[in-house]
């Protein structure tokens, strides 16, 4: 798949930090039962990779990709465990080249015009717009969209419920990304079945 069609497939990509890799499989299978197939498992955990591996193997209707690489060796670490694409927080040349050299889908953050123009320059126009809220959230993608209508984003970052919907509305952006889908307690208490009703909210935001 593309990174746009990635980001078509759902209008809020959930953004998941695992912490128990025993968690990984129900709680994908929560989300994935709520209507929400892209899953961002981010490598800010020992667990991730780990993560990663068992929703591949066991919930193949789910899109699960790596976020939060910073590293171009990340790349084929996540291609190796079953992950179908990354999310970075930021853009260099370096995890450009190494994103290619995996043939991993990419959806690199960029926070300032400067930053989609260098993406672009890269052969990015999905990007993700990082971090979505101090970046100034609903009034900067409208102003983006003027000047660089090709870009399509995913703002990420602060975007909650309530905000998501006036976000999913404007013409360049594909999704969110949320972090309120998995909250921890639920996940720590193994409350699968919250987890699903907010994933079938977050299903139903697109306008």
């Amino acid at each position: 798949m593309q990174i746009r069609e990635i980001m078509r497939a759902c209008p809020v990509m959930p953004v998941l930090v695992i912490e128990e890799a025993e968690h990984a499989v129900p709680l994908a299978r929560a989300l994935v039962e709520g209507g929400i197939r892209v899953l961002e498992v981010t490598l800010r955990t020992p667990a991730a990779l780990a993560a990663v591996k068992a929703i591949a193997d066991a919930v193949p209707e789910a899109i699960v990709g790596v976020g939060t690489v910073v590293r171009p060796e990340q790349f084929a670490e996540a291609k190796a465990a079953g992950a179908r694409f990354a999310v970075t927080p930021g853009l260099t040349e370096k995890l450009a080249v190494a994103a290619r050299a995996a043939d991993m889908p990419l959806l690199p953050g960029v926070m300032t015009p400067s930053e989609v123009i260098a993406a672009l320059e890269l052969g990015f126009d999905a990007l993700k717009l990082f971090p979505a809220e101090q970046a100034g959230s609903l009034g900067m993608l409208k102003a983006l969209g003027g000047p660089l209508p090709q870009a399509l984003f995913c703002p990420t970052g602060g975007v909650t419920p309530e905000s998501a919907p006036k976000l999913l509305a404007l013409p360049n952006v594909g999704c969110v990304g949320g972090s309120w889908l998995a909250p921890k307690d639920k996940v720590n208490a193994g409350d699968w079945a919250a987890i699903t009703a907010l994933a079938r909210e977050a299903a139903a935001l697109r306008p």
